[in-house]
């Protein structure tokens, strides 16, 4: 028999994605207990609903069809694994410690991989981890 509470993980994650790539940010917020974003690759924390929300907004603006796929998703004690490819075209702007790069209307799709942290018990995400290269987007782009 699977695992009640590992079913309604991955679902929660699987709806949390999905919810993403329509910029339903109100959903998206309601997949967390508290919404919390630890980006591996820039440094960057995003904690609580108002910078989470303000994370959204800034990704958003070059990139307003951003997208993900999932390849593959797993769950391991109080994780949920996936990778997956994030997708989408630059079509406002990029700004990057070196300046603003314009819209360019290319399209990316770089693969990637997160983690999505939960409490003991429950089925409400603490804390999402993506796992990327700073630069691959922007790779994609033909800008490094």
């Amino acid at each position: 028999m699977p695992d009640d509470l590992a079913e309604r993980r991955l679902k929660t994650v699987r709806d949390h994605m999905a919810l993403e790539c329509v910029c339903d940010w109100d959903a998206v917020i309601a997949t967390f207990e508290h919404p919390r974003y630890e980006m591996y690759g820039g440094g960057q924390v995003f904690d609580g609903e108002e910078q989470v929300r303000g994370y959204f907004a800034a990704s958003r603006t070059p990139f307003p069809d951003q997208g993900n796929e999932i390849i593959a998703i797993a769950h391991a004690g109080n994780t949920v694994l996936v990778e997956f490819w994030l997708t989408g075209t630059h079509l406002g702007p990029l700004r990057t410690p070196t300046g603003t790069i314009e819209p360019t209307g290319k399209s990316f799709r770089v693969r990637m991989a997160g983690s999505f942290e939960f409490p003991e018990g429950g089925d409400k995400i603490i804390c999402e981890r993506p796992y990327f290269d700073q630069t691959m987007v922007l790779r994609a782009l033909g800008y490094a």
